[in-house]
């Protein structure tokens, strides 16, 4: 599959999902299966290549190596491994469960309960449906029990989010269409909005939403020195800012932080909702306009339209107070326009990771 001159990949969830259907087809079948065809959530099919099948008597294993296709995936190439068992003259039931190197869920606000493996709703459903599938025509058998494990899972977990959203051990099987769409704008806003949910399950009434990861050390450190705030309450939103505003307002968040760097400050003042659009002459000529409107900032309004970003403007003008002053409170009616009568405050991170504005 391609769009745009992208290859889409397929979800953890699929990948499970094909390795349970192999398994389940060597159980039934008394024989290896080296490829499965899946019906994905979105409508597709996909076929799966099955390596390290093997079978002995009541169990059967084997892996699927996970394709994101063109995504810059850190789960791409990871082996999606499946142990299928089948236990006679017990109680009739399907379980699903973990393995090395998937997690388990710690903290309220996911779709999967505090102590449950971090199999999310879609890839589980996806696995009772081949199950069943597979055992539709035969007698299912009293128990069968799919382990899913990940090999390298738990130290591939340390690049993801995982940990703060209280994930531990490993990663999550994930997916709600089956495909992964090559740098999903959806796949970072799902993340966004998981995250916010677990920041307010976990007791969080403010929600910081931070544009990169230099701001959001920043504003950690800031708040750390006034003991507020556990890492729940940090979201990264990325250059998703009214997606996640709204986000928060819908959710019920009390208060938000919006925290950035200048030059992306500059675009959420101007209205922007999505900070990646690429008019930065544009911004500070607005800025320029703004700057001339009051005595105290006019002198900077040529600054402004001369600099070459928005960062150069700043540095040029020795970090002047007005207009930082100016931005942000640019910054706060941008918010009230996005989310109306949700409560702002903006911490403004200088490029060095200190406090240049925090109210």
């Amino acid at each position: 599959m391609s769009g745009k001159n992208l290859r889409y990949g397929y979800t953890t969830g699929s990948c499970a999902a094909a390795a349970v259907k192999g398994a389940a087809q060597m159980l039934r079948d008394q024989t290896l299966v080296h490829e499965v065809q899946l019906t994905l959530p979105c409508g597709e099919t996909a076929r799966f290549q099955l390596q390290g099948c093997a079978l002995h008597e009541n169990t059967a294993t084997c892996y699927v190596v996970k394709d994101a296709g063109d995504d810059p995936d850190v789960t791409n190439g990871a082996e999606i491994h499946v142990t299928a068992k089948v236990e006679y003259f017990t109680r009739h039931r399907t379980i699903i469960k973990g393995g090395t190197g998937v997690g388990r869920v710690t903290k309220p606000g996911l779709a999967v309960a505090v102590g449950e493996w971090a199999i999310n709703p879609v890839p589980r459903r996806m696995i009772m449906e081949v199950v069943k599938e597979v055992f539709a025509v035969r007698c299912v058998p009293q128990t069968l029990t799919f382990t899913i494990s990940i090999p390298n899972g738990e130290e591939l977990a340390k690049k993801t989010l995982n940990e703060r959203l209280g994930i531990v051990g490993g990663l999550s099987i994930l997916g709600t269409s089956g495909i992964v769409k090559p740098i999903s704008a959806k796949a970072w806003t799902d993340t966004v909005d998981a995250s916010i949910d677990v920041a307010l399950a976990c007791g969080s009434r403010t929600v910081v939403l931070s544009t990169g990861r230099s701001s959001e050390l920043a504003a950690q450190r800031e708040c750390a020195s006034r003991n507020e705030l556990g890492e729940e309450a940090f979201v990264m939103m990325g250059d998703h800012f009214g997606y996640s505003l709204k986000s928060c307002a819908r959710k019920g968040a009390q208060r938000v932080v919006i925290a950035g760097q200048f030059a992306k400050m500059v675009k959420i003042a101007c209205g922007h909702l999505q900070t990646h659009v690429s008019s930065s002459e544009l911004d500070l000529a607005t800025l320029a306009d703004w700057l001339k409107e009051d005595p105290g900032t006019a002198h900077l309004e040529q600054l402004a339209r001369s600099a070459n970003t928005a960062r150069h403007l700043l540095e040029a003008s020795g970090y002047d107070k007005a207009l930082i002053d100016l931005v942000c409170q640019r910054v706060v009616r941008a918010c009230d326009a996005c989310a109306p009568g949700l409560p702002v405050r903006v911490f403004l991170a200088g490029y060095q990771g200190e406090s240049l504005y925090c109210r």
